[in-house]
């Protein structure tokens, strides 16, 4: 696999992450949170603060890392096709 050139996002054209890009990652996030932490765990056998709920809550921060470097990578790779399209 061909790596990604390392480039700032935002110095080419002004392309940041923005709030915008977490939508779905929230949309996610949000109700993940309040099933598991305010349903399922509270109502199990696992009620408390123990590795299952401290596990649960690192599968989520792991998710969240990945979607965040995830968005990244696809931003650069679209600000390097459109910086060589501009250049051919």
């Amino acid at each position: 696999m061909r790596k990604t050139k390392s480039i700032a996002v935002c110095v080419l054209n002004g392309r940041c992450l923005s709030l915008r890009h977490f939508y779905p990652l929230l949309a996610f996030l949000i109700p993940t949170m309040l099933i598991g932490y305010g349903v399922v765990i509270p109502l199990s056998p696992i009620a408390g603060l123990n590795q299952y709920r401290v596990g649960f809550g690192s599968a989520l921060l792991g998710a969240v890392i990945a979607y965040w470097q995830g968005i990244r990578i696809a931003l650069r790779k679209q600000t390097v096709r459109e910086k060589d399209n501009a250049a051919t």
